[in-house]
């Protein structure tokens, strides 16, 4: 990794730099795909701004893939995303975490919630949700819908728990300031609601098994895609309730194509392969520093 690349990256943001240094708190920062299809070029650009602020505050950088859900995961695609970055120069400290083989430690923070009252399950298809008066409005405007809290106060006869959700507090508004994007505000009973934490067919839901595994790895800093940003209120509310201490987020913009979608396998990002490294590299630096390799 070019020096005069993180040099860049610590001119930039001097300041922050230099205020969690005088606090001598231990920096920990991560990168965390998912191997549902190989590297593109809007996961390196956010690699590498992860990999850039962990060097630059002299912290540790690691690996974590997120292998929750085998019937979405393309096969070969997690050996293929670390051998991409390997061949960027991507030099993580500590092995690989999987998320696949964490079980226990989401089994843990679950039951911990369940025995709070703080889980009920839910008997609802999305298209009840959807459905719902309450997200009328929302599905016109395209906007994520809310869950109406059906199934709060119990299943009704004859129902089975398709999944089961985490109990938000009445009131329950939470404010951040994101590095990046800048002071954010969201109000979790009015904008999403009680939200899953764990499908009743397995898989561990997102917002609970990211916020275990970076409060198990002490992860200080999360500097990820923005179009992750909607998603932190939830995990800063899971932090508060598991007891654990809350990162400081810097959401990168994601890269669009030409329709202005967000770059992303679904709408058909080229794949980043070990022998694109270089180039590709060179680009996301372009995109971040403004400058090429």
């Amino acid at each position: 990794m070019p020096e005069d690349w993180i040099a860049a990256w610590k001119q930039r943001h001097a300041a922050r730099i230099a205020a969690w240094r005088a606090g001598g708190q231990p920096y920990v920062g991560r990168f965390a795909p998912s191997p549902t299809g190989p590297l593109h070029q809007g996961s390196l650009v956010a690699a590498l701004a992860s990999y850039l602020d962990a060097r630059a505050h002299d912290g540790r950088w690691l690996i974590r893939m997120e292998d929750l859900d085998p019937p979405r995961e393309m096969p070969g695609a997690a050996q293929a995303i670390l051998e991409t970055l390997a061949a960027c120069g991507f030099e993580p400290e500590g092995e690989v975490v999987w998320q696949s083989r964490r079980n226990e430690a989401y089994q843990a923070a679950f039951d911990g919630l369940v025995a709070r009252g703080l889980v009920y399950p839910c008997a609802c298809t999305r298209k009840e949700v959807a459905d719902s008066l309450l997200n009328q409005r929302e599905r016109a405007f395209g906007r994520e819908l809310v869950y109406p809290g059906t199934c709060r106060q119990g299943l009704a006869p004859g129902r089975q728990a398709r999944a089961w959700r985490l109990r938000v507090p009445d009131d329950e508004v939470v404010v951040f300031d994101d590095v990046l994007q800048g002071p954010q505000r969201q109000d979790l009973v009015r904008e999403v609601g009680d939200f899953v934490i764990k499908r009743a067919d397995g898989p561990w839901a997102y917002q609970l098994a990211v916020v275990v595994d970076d409060g198990a790895a002490g992860v200080s800093h999360v500097v990820r895609g923005a179009d992750l940003l909607d998603s932190t209120p939830r995990q800063i509310l899971l932090q508060r309730l598991l007891g654990l201490p809350t990162p400081v987020y810097a959401h990168v913009d994601v890269l669009t194509n030409a329709q202005g979608e967000k770059l992303s396998k679904q709408t058909g990002a080229p794949a980043v392969g070990a022998a694109d490294a270089p180039a590709a590299l060179a680009q996301a630096a372009q995109i971040l520093l403004g400058r090429g390799g």
